[in-house]
């Protein structure tokens, strides 16, 4: 999966600052391709850079960072933004939630929660990237395995289960998750799975315990812990802070 290019928008400079140098970009398959210290200054690097993804602070002069992903939104849909603020402002929070951002984090930034936003953002663009009928066998192996997952969510699949399913080495499966979608087997079933959960959680009045169960987890304390570790909050606070949001 080619490397990730990525705005940073905040008008101070030390968080620009410090969001380079203190987070491994290279090893999350980044690059870092320009900056912005104010909205309109934001719009016009998105339209010169086309970044895959916009790191943006919301309380910017001149245009606030919500209105730029909503100018941004208008020309391209498919640009990722992600909203690093100082606010944990619940109207700022409903507003990002109806742009469709992928993440918002609270300053000061924990770099190893930014990591996982990462990438989980790269499996959620491998996953609208279909490969064409010509594309390298690696690819079309790829998408096979991950289509595998998808559809054995409540099982307790390993590197040594997929080598056995698709008669290829352990070794060679966990290199080609690393290669073709840019993140390790076990964070990329992690994922699936608890995107998962969060549809479950939002769309059915399955317990806890029973969505639990529907993905593989014999205790649902075990599922309970995996979940506030990918999303912050437990699964019933999920629930509900997203009936709140509905109201």
């Amino acid at each position: 999966m080619k490397k990730l290019r990525v705005l940073l928008v905040d008008d101070e400079i030390l968080i620009r600052q410090g969001f380079k140098q203190l987070f491994d970009w290279e090893a999350h398959d980044c690059q870092v391709v320009g900056e912005a210290a104010d909205g309109m200054e934001a719009l016009s690097q998105i339209d010169l850079l086309r970044p895959d993804l916009v790191i943006m602070d919301i309380n910017i002069p001149v245009m606030n960072g919500l209105k730029v992903i909503q100018c941004s939104r208008m020309k391209y849909p498919e640009m990722a933004f992600v909203i690093v603020s100082g606010y944990d402002d619940f109207a700022y929070c409903r507003e990002a939630l109806r742009l469709k951002i992928t993440d918002y984090i609270l300053k000061p930034v924990n770099y190893e929660e930014f990591g996982s936003c990462i990438d989980n953002l790269k499996i959620a663009l491998f996953q609208r990237q279909l490969p064409p009928e010509a594309a390298p066998s690696e690819e079309r192996v790829i998408v096979s395995i991950t289509r595998y997952l998808q559809e054995h969510l409540s099982e307790e699949v390993s590197l040594g289960v997929l080598s056995e399913e698709f008669h290829l080495s352990a070794q060679y499966i966990s290199q080609l998750f690393k290669n073709e979608i840019g993140v390790n087997f076990l964070t990329y079933f992690t994922n699936i799975r608890m995107e998962r959960a969060k549809t479950l959680l939002l769309s059915t009045a399955l317990s806890i315990g029973e969505i639990s169960e529907q993905l593989g987890f014999l205790d649902y304390r075990v599922f309970t812990k995996a979940f506030k570790k990918a999303e912050g909050v437990t699964p019933s606070q999920f629930r509900r802070d997203f009936l709140e949001v509905s109201k």
